[in-house]
């Protein structure tokens, strides 16, 4: 029997947790004696909402509101990125933590789910600014954080740098250098190889293995991406790599095409250069509208949570969608995607590489011991192959979508480790 839910933790609730309970609600049929442990995936384990106020640079002092939300700690630590952003929710952190438990189940590492933000648009701060709120940021959450209990690492508009500003607050207030407090740090610092191309990879590896269940041939597919930054600039580079044409691309400054094919080491040079796709010479420019139902066999939403609505799923041609964001489509698009036979895989698979490498990276800081960087991208494609192969498997099974087989192996594991360590005290 359950209690009245808050009214924040409502299905009905507009915002991406609103979405994660839908996603929920729709896998509970097929969970077995385990559903009666479902009210689990709905309720966060931990919800911390932190005040960081810094001077600026002009001896003001602003206040900036942070979070850090642990979802699910049954299979191990917290585990999930930091994002500073001017639209961070509370609805959104909460709903990528608990997407994070579903993908680090998925792939089978032994993490739970977690994620943090802070409300900020980064680019009005100075670098300075940046660091002293990172920092401050940093000492608030570090009541919950740590090695062994919750991992933070890099997401939207955070990197390297902030990370090794979060790893040296870490340390500063424990009395001792703890490498393994984050992932996504330097190389210098305890990172690891392949870290920054990781997602993307994961992305390319899982789609080359959709692909082949569908008679789709890599080599001559045209791809559209929207997001071309870690995520899908790499992805996009490791497709053309592979014989595809990259034909549009969108990102926060505007949208380019070509239909002969966009090149992409020039785009990454160009993105590299100034921020954005925008004003790129070798390519046409469209209206960010027209993105939707550009001709492509692949669409690669890279970017934020729900760009894919019912308002435009019916417009998209491609034959496939590989999800590079976390939650880029709504539950309604994902129907209306399946009913038009559009194969969607979904982040909570597409994009774990990013994690499955972060992974390593913990590993490797534990016994200060490297990995070289071709041991470490043939492990992650490994990973990749075979946490994908059973969700293909999963969702023939049961004749559901892929979002739903994800779904389905993730809770069964976070279930089975809640119902095995049982209730304390």
């Amino acid at each position: 029997m359950s209690h009245a839910v808050p009214s924040y933790l409502h299905p009905d609730h507009l915002g991406p947790w609103g979405v994660y309970l839908q996603q929920v609600d729709r896998v509970i049929p097929y969970l077995g004696h385990l559903a009666r442990w479902a009210e689990t995936l709905k309720r966060p384990k931990r919800a911390l909402i932190v005040d960081v106020p810094i001077q600026m640079d002009n001896g003001t002092v602003a206040h900036f509101e942070g979070y850090r939300v642990q979802h699910n700690t049954s299979r191990g630590p917290g585990k999930g990125g930091v994002r500073f952003h001017q639209d961070v929710t509370l609805s959104e952190v909460m709903a990528l933590s608990a997407w994070m438990s579903i993908k680090n189940a998925a792939v089978n590492v032994p993490y739970g789910g977690a994620k943090g933000g802070i409300r900020v648009d980064p680019k009005t701060l100075s670098l300075g600014e940046l660091e002293r709120m990172t920092r401050r940021y940093t000492s608030e959450i570090g009541i919950i954080i740590g090695p062994t209990k919750d991992i933070p690492a890099p997401d939207v508009n955070t990197n390297e740098q902030t990370m090794a500003w979060m790893m040296d607050t870490y340390s500063m207030n424990e009395g001792a250098t703890a490498t393994g407090v984050v992932t996504g740090k330097p190389i210098d610092l305890g990172g690891s190889l392949g870290r920054r191309e990781a997602t993307g990879r994961g992305v390319y590896t899982v789609g080359v293995e959709a692909a082949k269940h569908i008679g789709l041939d890599i080599s001559s597919a045209k791809i559209a991406v929207q997001g071309f930054g870690n995520v899908g600039g790499i992805a996009a580079k490791l497709f053309a790599q592979a014989g595809a044409t990259i034909v549009a691309v969108q990102d926060h400054g505007g949208t380019i095409a070509m239909a002969s094919g966009l090149d992409v080491n020039a785009l990454l040079l160009h993105v590299a250069n100034t921020g954005s796709v925008a004003g790129f010479a070798l390519a046409d420019v469209l209206p960010d509208a027209e993105f939707w139902s550009v001709a492509c066999d692949i669409l690669i939403p890279a970017a934020l949570e729900q760009q894919i609505t019912e308002t435009n799923a019916h417009r998209i041609q491609a034959r496939m969608v590989i999800e590079g964001a976390n939650g880029p489509t709504t539950p309604q698009a994902d129907d209306i995607l399946q009913d038009r036979g559009i194969l969607v895989v979904p982040d909570v698979i597409a994009n774990a590489g990013g994690v499955t490498v972060s992974y390593f990276e913990w590993v490797q800081d534990f016994s200060s011991f490297f990995w070289s960087e071709d041991e470490i991208n043939s492990r992650l494609v490994r990973i990749m192959q075979d946490a994908f192969a059973v969700v293909w498997q999963v969702g023939l099974d049961h004749q559901v979508s892929l979002r739903t087989a994800t779904f389905i192996v993730g809770c069964k594991r976070i279930l089975h480790a809640r119902e095995l360590r049982g209730l304390y005290p």
